[in-house]
C-alpha cells in the first residue's frame, strides 16, 4: 500500500453540512499518467521517424550522418500526458440534481433534495496547465487549499464521502476517475444518539440454553455498560444539531488493472480494508459513543480551520497547528507515514493505544512479476496445515512454523521490543498474570537461534501447538522476533548469500562497520564474498571452517551472524538426501530373484508329480469301494423280498448268516480309514494351494519385473528411488538388499529413516522426525556412502 495511498481523511456530518476535518499530508500527490505513449530523445534521432532518417542520411553508409536536431525537441508534451475529464469539459455544462426529481442514486447523501452540487465549480481552482498539474500533482497548489483536494472541492468530496444512513456501517468502496476511496461509514441512529450496534442473531448457531440476544456483541462491551447509559442522556440532550455521520477514509492512486493478475485489485482492497480502515473505525466509534470524542475533535478543528482562514494563514501552518491541539490529527499522521513506510503504525485515540499494519509483501499483488503464491490455502510444506493462521497466512511470505525452526529475537541492543519487558515487569499485575508473565520473560529469555522451538518446548515444558506457537505467532506479528532455520552453537553452518540484497550494499557496509568497529572483524563485502565461494567446496565449507578458524572468535563471530541473519543477509543450506540404486545393486538383486524363481518351479514341480501320484491311487481305492458297495447292493437286491427283516434272516441258512455278519463288520472297520485317507488328501490340497499361492506371487514379481523393463528399466543404469516412503516392490528389494553385509543396529537405523531419503526433507527436519541426534544420521550417511546422493539446499 505504500505505492498507492495518497491520503488518509476524516469526514463528518451533521445538519449543517459536510465537510472535511482533517487530512494528511498537507499536499498530496498522484503519479502522472500517459494518455499516449511519449516519446524519448535518448539517442540522435529518436524523435524522427524511419521517413526522415533515410531521406536525410548520407548516401556513404560509412559515413556519420548530420543531422540538425535543434527543431525536433517537445516543447509542449501536455497532450501526452492523461487529465480527468472535469478539466477538458466546457465549464458552461453542469451537473446539477433536479429538485423536482430526487434521485436514489445522488452522490450527495443531503437530507434537503433541493441542494444540487455544480461539478464544474468544483474544478474552478484547479485550472492549471497539465504540465503545472503533474509537477504538483493536480493538487491545487495555486488555488485555495482550504476548500480543494486533489483538485475538487473539499465540499464536494465530503458529500460524496458521507452516505446516507441505508449504506452506513458497512464497507465503503468508490472510485472516481484515478482515484478509490476505502472506508467504514457510520452513523448515529434516527433520534440522533450514538450506540453501540448489535450483531444479528444467528438462530441455529446460538448455545443451548442462550437466547439470540444473549449472543449479540458489541464493540466494547466492558465500556460500553459503563458508559452507554450516561453517553445516551448527554446525546439525547444534544438532538440534531450533533454530528450525523463520520467517516475515516483512505484515499488511494488506483491501481492499473492491467499490471496485476484478475481479482488481485479486489484482494487488495479487502486487505486495506480489513487491516485499517475498520479497525480504526471501530475505535472511533467506540469513543464516539462513550465520550463523543469524534465530534469533539471534529468542532476544535473546524473552529481552528475557520480561525486560521480568516487570519490569512497558510494552510500549512494550520495543518501543523493541528498536530499540537489535537489527538487525531497526530494519529492520521504516524498512521500515514507508518504505511508509506512499510512498518507497524502505533498510534494513540483518546488514550488508547492502537497497532496497526498491513502485510509486507501486499504491494506485490500489484505486479505480474511479483505474483503472491497461493498462501491462502492455509497449508505448510508437505500439505500439513498452515500454523500461522488466516491472519499472517497471505502476502507475509512466511517460512513453515515448524518444531525445527529457531527464533530470532528483533529487539535487542535496547530497541523498542524491550517496552514488552517493562510491561511484563509492572509491579500491578495479579499472581496469575504474574505468573503467566515469568513464563513469557523466560521464553524469551530462552530464545536463540541454536535452539529449535520443539527444544523449547521441551525446557519450558510448554505444549508447543498451543502454548509456542501462539507466542511465536505474537512476536513475529508485531515484527520483534521472525523465525529462521536453526545454527549451529559452533557455527557449523553452511551459509549462503541472497541473490539480492534488501538494502544498497554500501549502506549496509556502513552500518556493519560502525556496529563492529572496535572489534577484529574483516569489511561485510570480504566477508560476504568469502561466505558465498565457500558452498562450491566438497568438505570444511561450513561458517567456521571458512571465516571463523578458532573456538575463541566464536562469541564475536555469533554476533556476526545474528547481525546478518537480521537483515536477511544470509541463507541457511540443508542437507538432503536421495537413495540411488547403483547398477551393481540391481543385478544383484536380479540375480537374487532368479534363483528363487528357479527353486521354486523346481519345488513347484515335484510337488504336482506328488500330488498326481497320491489323487491317483485315492481315485483307484474309490473305484474298488464303488465296485464292491455295488455288488453287495446287487446281491441284496436280489435276495431280499418285500418281507420284513426277520424272514429275512429267518431265510438264510447258519453258513450264509455267518458270511453276512464278518463283512458287514468289515464294512464298518474300513469306513474310518476311508475318513482318515479323505482327510489326508485334504492337507495335501490346502498345502498345494498355498504353493499355487507362492507361484502367484511369483507370477506378479515377474508381472513387476516385466513392468520394470516396459518403462525403460535397464540393470546397467544406476535409478533413484524419489519416494522411499511409498517405494514400490521392486525397490523395497532394492532397499532391503542395500543392508545385507551391514551391522544390525546401522540396517535397523536405515530401516527407520530412509523414508524421509527424498530429497524434500532437511536434515533438522529428519532429525525431528525420526527422533534420533545428528551423530546417528552421520553414522548411516557414512556406511550407506555408496547408495546415497547428498546435496545443499536453502529452505
Amino acid at each position: 500500500m505504500s505505492e498507492t495511498l495518497l491520503c488518509i481523511l476524516l469526514v463528518t456530518s451533521s445538519s449543517k453540512g459536510s465537510n472535511v476535518v482533517y487530512h494528511w499530508p498537507p499536499s498530496p500527490s498522484t503519479v502522472p499518467r500517459l494518455a499516449r505513449p511519449l516519446p524519448t530523445n535518448d539517442f540522435p534521432g529518436a524523435l524522427v521517424d524511419n521517413p526522415w532518417r533515410a531521406a536525410n542520411s548520407p548516401d556513404n553508409p560509412n559515413e556519420e550522418p548530420q543531422w540538425d536536431l535543434s527543431n525536433m525537441s517537445i516543447e509542449d508534451d501536455s497532450e501526452y500526458y492523461w487529465q480527468r475529464p472535469p478539466l477538458r469539459r466546457d465549464r458552461s455544462v453542469s451537473f446539477t440534481q433536479p429538485s423536482s426529481h430526487p434521485t436514489s442514486r445522488r452522490a450527495s447523501p443531503s437530507k434537503e433534495p433541493k441542494e444540487s452540487y455544480d461539478l464544474d465549480r468544483s474544478r474552478r481552482n484547479s485550472t492549471t496547465s497539465p504540465g503545472h498539474g503533474r509537477a504538483a500533482g493536480l493538487g491545487g497548489s495555486s488555488g485555495d487549499e482550504y476548500s480543494t483536494l486533489l483538485g475538487y472541492s473539499a465540499e464536494f468530496l465530503a458529500q460524496i464521502l458521507c452516505p446516507q444512513s441505508s449504506m452506513c456501517h458497512q464497507k465503503f468502496e468508490l472510485i472516481v476517475d484515478d482515484l478509490a476511496f476505502i472506508g467504514h461509514p457510520v452513523c448515529a441512529d434516527a433520534d440522533g444518539g450514538w450506540r453501540f450496534k448489535t450483531a444479528p442473531a444467528r438462530g441455529r448457531g446460538s448455545k443451548k440454553g442462550q437466547s439470540p440476544q444473549d449472543e449479540e456483541r458489541i464493540l466494547t462491551p466492558e465500556r460500553g455498560e459503563r458508559g452507554g447509559r450516561a453517553s445516551a442522556q448527554a446525546q439525547a440532550q444534544s438532538g440534531d444539531a450533533g454530528m450525523q455521520t463520520f467517516h475515516f477514509v483512505l484515499m488511494l492512486d488506483l491501481p492499473d488493472p492491467s499490471s496485476s493478475a484478475s481479482g488481485n485489485i479486489a484482494k487488495y482492497f479487502d486487505m486495506i480494508y480489513q487491516q485499517i480502515a475498520f479497525n480504526v473505525t471501530a475505535v472511533l466509534y467506540q469513543e464516539q459513543v462513550l465520550n463523543r470524542y469524534v465530534e469533539g475533535q471534529s468542532d476544535l478543528l473546524g473552529a481552528l480551520r475557520e480561525d486560521f482562514a480568516n487570519k490569512g494563514e497558510s494552510f500549512a501552518d494550520f495543518m501543523y497547528e493541528a498536530l499540537k491541539v489535537s489527538t487525531v490529527a497526530p494519529a492520521m499522521k504516524t498512521l500515514y507515514e507508518s504505511i508509506k513506510a512499510n512498518s507497524i503504525a502505533r498510534v494513540t485515540i483518546n488514550e488508547l493505544t492502537l497497532e496497526l499494519q498491513l502485510p509486507p509483501y501486499l504491494d506485490n499483488l500489484l505486479h505480474v512479476e511479483g505474483e503472491i503464491e497461493p498462501e491462502d490455502e492455509h497449508e505448510d510444506e508437505g500439505g500439513e496445515p498452515n500454523a500461522w493462521g488466516s491472519e499472517m497466512s497471505f502476502a507475509w511470505r512466511l517460512p513453515a512454523l515448524t518444531p525445527w525452526k529457531a527464533l530470532l529475537r528483533l529487539d535487542d541492543d535496547g530497541e523498542q521490543g524491550y517496552q514488552l519487558y517493562m510491561q511484563l515487569r509492572a509491579a500491578q499485575l495479579n499472581p496469575d498474570e504474574r505468573d503467566l508473565a515469568e513464563q513469557l520473560l523466560r521464553f524469551l529469555e530462552l530464545a536463540s537461534v541454536t535452539l529449535s522451538l520443539a527444544e523449547m518446548a521441551s525446557l519450558l515444558d510448554w505444549h508447543l501447538e498451543s502454548q509456542v506457537y501462539p507466542a511465536v505467532r505474537w512476536l513475529v506479528l508485531h515484527r520483534r522476533a521472525k523465525i529462521v532455520d536453526i545454527v549451529h552453537p559452533g557455527l557449523k553452518t553452511v551459509f549462503s548469500v541472497p541473490p539480492k540484497f534488501p538494502q544498497p550494499l554500501a549502506r549496509l557496509s556502513t552500518e556493519f562497520a560502525q556496529k563492529f568497529a572496535d572489534r577484529d572483524v574483516p569489511p561485510l563485502p570480504k566477508l560476504l564474498a568469502t561466505v558465498s565461494t565457500a558452498t562450491h567446496k566438497q568438505t570444511a565449507n561450513h561458517f567456521f571452517a571458512t571465516v571463523v578458524g578458532s573456538k575463541d572468535l566464536i562469541p564475536l563471530y555469533l554476533d556476526v551472524v545474528l547481525w546478518m541473519l537480521k537483515r536477511d543477509l544470509l541463507i541457511r543450506l540443508h542437507l538432503r538426501i536421495r537413495i540411488i540404486a547403483t547398477e551393481e545393486l540391481k543385478k544383484r538383486v536380479r540375480k537374487q530373484w532368479e534363483e528363487r524363481r528357479a527353486r521354486r518351479r523346481s519345488g513347484s514341480r515335484a510337488r504336482n508329480i506328488t500330488r498326481g501320484r497320491a489323487r491317483s491311487r485315492g481315485g483307484d481305492q474309490d473305484d474298488d469301494q464303488r465296485r464292491q458297495s455295488s455288488e453287495k447292493a446287487g446281491t441284496t437286491l436280489e435276495t431280499v423280498t418285500e418281507s420284513s427283516p426277520v424272514e429275512y434272516w429267518v431265510s438264510m441258512s447258519p453258513k450264509t448268516a455267518r458270511l453276512q455278519a464278518r463283512q458287514t463288520s468289515s464294512e464298518r472297520a474300513s469306513a474310518p480309514m476311508a475318513e482318515r485317507e479323505g482327510s489326508k488328501e485334504g492337507h495335501l490340497d490346502e498345502k498345494a494351494d498355498d504353493q499355487d499361492e507362492e507361484l502367484l506371487s511369483s507370477s506378479a514379481d515377474e508381472a513387476k519385473w516385466e513392468e520394470y523393463y516396459r518403462a525403460g528399466g535397464n540393470d546397467s543404469i544406476p535409478s533413484m528411488i524419489s519416494d522411499p516412503a511409498r517405494a514400490s516392490r521392486l525397490e523395497r528389494d532394492w532397499l532391503m538388499a542395500m543392508s545385507e553385509g551391514k551391522d544390525a543396529h546401522v540396517a535397523a537405523l536405515f530401516r527407520r529413516i530412509h523414508q524421509y531419503f527424498d530429497g524434500k526433507c532437511s536434515d533438522d527436519e529428519i532429525l525431528y522426525r525420526a527422533e534420533i541426534s545428528r551423530r546417528q544420521l552421520r553414522e548411516v550417511l557414512h556406511h550407506y556412502e555408496e547408495y546415497l546422493q547428498t546435496f545443499l539446499h536453502p529452505s
